[in-house]
C-alpha cells in the first residue's frame, strides 16, 4: 500500500521519534512497570505501529468480504446482513429441566440453542450403568434413549431453530437422534440446521473424552461427512474445536495450529475414504475460543481464515468457494473466569464477546458469570445473553465490517499469528501429521509447557489477575448457585427402566444386528444408528456394539 521509499522514510521517521520524543519521556518519568506481551504469545508489543510494521498487500492478504483469502469475513455482508447467531450454552440434569431452559432462551431471544452433555453420555454410557454412579445429569442433559430427546424438543420445531450440540465420541449416536425428531416432528432432513462437535482429535490432545481408537474414530467421523452430504446438507458435520485446546493452556497461534492441523487430518481422512472434497467440506466448522486480548483475539480469528482459505486451495485444490471459508462459533474462555469476585466475569465476557465479534464469529456463546462454580443460573444466563444483545444493537460494533482491518498493530499481530501457526504446522508435518504428532505426545506437551510458564507468572506476579493476585478483598461472595438435586439422578434411572419395559425388544436387536454388521465391514453406520435409535436403542447399547467391534482407545499402548 505503500512504495519502498516512502516506508523507509517512515522507519527513519519511527527510529528519529524513538530516540527523540518518545525516548525522552521514557527517560523522564518511565513507562508502566509491566511486561508489554500478547495475552498468550508472549510477542512483545512495540509502542507504536506504523505501515512499515504491517506491509500489507491489501488485495492478496485482505481482499473483501466474501471473497479469497475471506481475511475480512467469509460473508458478503457480515453481521450488517445477519447478527452471529446468538447460541448460550445449556444442559440441565434432566431432559424436563433441559426444556425448560430452552424454551426460556428462545423467549430472552436466543437465536439458537446449544447442548451440554453429562459425562456418562459423552463417555458413551447409560444413567443406569455403573460408571455413571454420581455423574448424571451432573454436567449437563443426561440422554439415554429418542425419549429423552424428544421431551428434551418437545414443543421446539427443529426447522425454526439451530441446534449445536458438544458431543463427541458418541456424535453419530446423537446425531442420530436429532435427525429421528426431525423425522417425528415431519421436518425434511435437509431442513434440519445445526452442529455436531464430532471432533475426537482434540479428544486426545486436551479433554481425554474417547471411546475407540483413532483409526475406528476417523471411520465413524468420515461415515457422518457421507450421510450428512446426502441426508442433512444444512447441518455442520463437524465442530473442529481449539477451544478446548486453548482452555488446556496454548498459545493463540498453537489454538489456530492445532486446530487447522486436525481440519486437514479430517478432510485427509474423508479423502481416503473416497468422499469429494468439495462434496463434505462446505459443511466443516470450527470453535474457537476468545480470551481477553481483543486485539490478539480479532487478529487469530482473521488469521485463522486466511490460512484455511490457502490451505484447502494449495493443500486439497478445492474447486467450491465454500469449501474454503472457515465458519466458526466462538465461546468465551471459561479458563478465564474466577472464582473470586465473580462479577468481574461479567466484564471479561463482555471483552471477549468483542474480539468475538470485531473478529467475524458467526455464532457466539457469552459464559455465566457463576461458571466458576457451577452451571449457570437463569439470572447470569439472561445477562450473558444481555451482553450480546447489547454488544449486538447499542455498541455499533456489528455496523461494519471488519472494522478493525487496516490498524497497523492488528494487521501485524495477523501477520505474525499467522506465520507462527504455518511454522507450527510445519513442524506437524515433518513428525507425520497431526494423528502422528498427538499420538507420540509432542501436541500435548507443547500446550503443557505454555500453560506451566503462564500459571508461574501468574503466582509470581508477572501476570496481574485482577481480584486473584492482585485488588483482592477479603468478603465471601453472596452466590445463588445453580444445584442439582440428587434425587435426579435415580428418576432419570427409573425412566429409563420404563422406556426399555415399553419397547420392542425385537425391533432393538434387529436394529444393533444391523449395526453390527456395518460395522464389521465398509457400510456406513449412521443409517443402521438412525433405526437403532428409532427403536429406542440406548446410548450405551449402541455404544457397546462400537466398543466390540472396534475396541476402546488405551493411551500409551
Amino acid at each position: 500500500m505503500y512504495d519502498p521509499e516512502e516506508l523507509e522514510a517512515i522507519r527513519d521517521a519511527k527510529s528519529s521519534w524513538e530516540e527523540g520524543t518518545y525516548g525522552e519521556t521514557v527517560d523522564r518519568f518511565g513507562e508502566r512497570e509491566e511486561t508489554f506481551t500478547t495475552d498468550t504469545g508472549g510477542q512483545e508489543v512495540d509502542p507504536l505501529y506504523t505501515p512499515a510494521d504491517a506491509e500489507t498487500d491489501y488485495r492478496e492478504d485482505l481482499g473483501y468480504p466474501g471473497e479469497e483469502p475471506y481475511t475480512r469475513g467469509v460473508y458478503s455482508t457480515m453481521h450488517r446482513g445477519r447478527l452471529w447467531t446468538m447460541r448460550q450454552y445449556a444442559g440441565m440434569g434432566t431432559a424436563a429441566e433441559t426444556n425448560e431452559r430452552f424454551q426460556y432462551l428462545i423467549d430472552e431471544g436466543s437465536s439458537g440453542l446449544s447442548m451440554a452433555f453429562d459425562l456418562p453420555t459423552q463417555m458413551g454410557y447409560d444413567s443406569d450403568a455403573a460408571m455413571a454412579e454420581g455423574e448424571v445429569g451432573r454436567s449437563g442433559v443426561a440422554i439415554d434413549t429418542l425419549d429423552d430427546f424428544e421431551t428434551v424438543f418437545d414443543g421446539i420445531p427443529l426447522d425454526e431453530v439451530s441446534t449445536s450440540m458438544t458431543i463427541n465420541a458418541p456424535a453419530g449416536v446423537l446425531l442420530a437422534m436429532y435427525v429421528a425428531m426431525g423425522d417425528k416432528q415431519g421436518v425434511p432432513r435437509e431442513e434440519l440446521r445445526g452442529t455436531i462437535q464430532n471432533d475426537i482429535m482434540k479428544e486426545y490432545i486436551a479433554r481425554n473424552l474417547y471411546i475407540y481408537p483413532p483409526k475406528q474414530s476417523m471411520r465413524l467421523i468420515t461415515d457422518i461427512f457421507e450421510f450428512c452430504a446426502a441426508e442433512t446438507p444444512s447441518f455442520n458435520t463437524i465442530s473442529i474445536s481449539g477451544y478446548h485446546i486453548r482452555e488446556a493452556g496454548s498459545t493463540a497461534a498453537q489454538e489456530i495450529a492445532f486446530t487447522l492441523g486436525d481440519g486437514i487430518e479430517y478432510v485427509e481422512a474423508a479423502l481416503d475414504a473416497g468422499l469429494d472434497v468439495d462434496e463434505f467440506a462446505p459443511q466443516l466448522s470450527f470453535f474457537f475460543n476468545a480470551h481477553n486480548n481483543i486485539f490478539e483475539e480479532a487478529a487469530k480469528f482473521r488469521a485463522a481464515r486466511r490460512m484455511w482459505a490457502k490451505i484447502m486451495d494449495e493443500r486439497f485444490d478445492a474447486d467450491n468457494p465454500k469449501s474454503k471459508q472457515l465458519k466458526f462459533h466462538t465461546q468465551t474462555g471459561g479458563s478465564t473466569l474466577t472464582a473470586q469476585q465473580i462479577e468481574n466475569n461479567v466484564v471479561r465476557v463482555s471483552y471477549q464477546a468483542l474480539a468475538a465479534v470485531l473478529g467475524g464469529t458467526q455464532s457466539l456463546h457469552t459464559n455465566g458469570k457463576d461458571e466458576a462454580l457451577a452451571l449457570p443460573t437463569e439470572k447470569s444466563v439472561r445477562t450473558a445473553l444481555r451482553t450480546q444483545q447489547i454488544l449486538a444493537h447499542e455498541s455499533g460494533a456489528a455496523d461494519t465490517i471488519d472494522p478493525l482491518a487496516g490498524s497497523y498493530y492488528v494487521e501485524d499481530l495477523t501477520d505474525g499469528i499467522e506465520e507462527e501457526a504455518f511454522e507450527i504446522l510445519a513442524e506437524v508435518d515433518r513428525r507425520g501429521g497431526m494423528l502422528e504428532a498427538v499420538e507420540s505426545g509432542w501436541v500435548q506437551r507443547q500446550i503443557q509447557d505454555v500453560a506451566f510458564e503462564r500459571q508461574q507468572e501468574i503466582e509470581e506476579g508477572e501476570r496481574i489477575i485482577v481480584g486473584v493476585n492482585e485488588f483482592e478483598v477479603d468478603e465471601e461472595p453472596e452466590m445463588d448457585l445453580e444445584e442439582v438435586d440428587p434425587e435426579q439422578e435415580q428418576n432419570q434411572r427409573e425412566r429409563l427402566a420404563d422406556v426399555k419395559a415399553d419397547r420392542d425388544d425385537d425391533a432393538v436387536d434387529a436394529a444393533l444386528a444391523g449395526l453390527r454388521e456395518a460395522a464389521q465391514g465398509t457400510e456406513n453406520v449412521m443409517p443402521h444408528i438412525v433405526d437403532a435409535v428409532k427403536a429406542y436403542a440406548t446410548v450405551q447399547e449402541i455404544s457397546d456394539v462400537l466398543r466390540d467391534e472396534f475396541g476402546e482407545y488405551k493411551p500409551g499402548r
